[in-house]
């Protein structure tokens, strides 16, 4: 089977890359396991592997940061993330700037922006304040809010997986949920390289699907990238 996903052809008013997610209604985001990192516990720069349905890579992503940040601010580190097509091609840019993530800011709150292709914002994630469960607005290139994220009691689940879901401005419908997934003893223990899964409408726009790429990844950081 071929471990890549053929790009479609250009499609009018999607970004250019991003037209294969035109087609998809689930994602597999896989993190790398860095061995220095689970060895001696030195925070290294993020790795993701974005696949299909069907285990084929459809994206490359890797965090751009420096030793310090990484090292001093663990999970609260300002970062960018590249997303890269099977070409080389960065085709998302995902930027988080340094926030706080205690509850007592509500002034100082996590929020993302998302550019498709690079230097062009197509929506941002926002943190809205809840003194116990995670919740988000999901906005479009012109911040206005199009979708809400929610998640469980403090970002923790007693099920195996960990489900943020995905709702419409009203609350009343769920179109879909990002999932942190089981890894497996060992590897939940001693890395912190986690597994999500995205789920979709296969009609939802082009630069919404890139918009939840970015909130998996600010999920990860906010619940799951711990010291080990």
């Amino acid at each position: 089977m071929n471990m890549y996903a053929v790009p479609s052809p250009g499609i009018p008013g999607c970004p250019p890359g991003l037209e294969y997610l035109t087609q998809v209604e689930q994602l597999l985001i896989k993190q790398k396991v860095e061995v220095v990192e689970a060895l001696v516990g030195f925070e290294s720069n993020n790795k993701y592997e974005v696949r299909n349905s069907m285990g084929q890579n459809v994206f490359y992503a890797v965090e751009e940061n420096d030793c310090l940040s990484r090292q001093c601010c663990g999970p609260l580190r300002p970062f960018t993330i590249h997303v890269l097509d099977n070409f080389g091609q960065e085709v998302i840019t995902v930027t988080r700037p340094l926030k706080c993530m205690s509850c007592f800011f509500p002034c100082c709150l996590q929020e993302l922006e998302v550019q498709s292709p690079p230097g062009n914002t197509v929506g941002y994630i926002a943190q809205q304040w809840h003194p116990f469960s995670p919740k988000f607005l999901v906005a479009n290139e012109h911040n206005e809010p199009v979708l809400k994220i929610h998640g469980p009691f403090c970002g923790w689940s007693c099920l195996p997986d960990v489900d943020f879901e995905i709702l419409t401005m009203d609350e009343v419908s769920k179109i879909g949920k990002i999932s942190k997934q089981w890894t497996g003893l060992l590897r939940e223990a001693f890395t912190d390289a986690d597994n999500f899964g995205i789920q979709f409408p296969i009609d939802l726009d082009v630069r919404m699907k890139a918009v939840m790429i970015g909130a998996c990844f600010l999920i990860d950081f906010m619940f799951f990238e711990t010291t080990n």
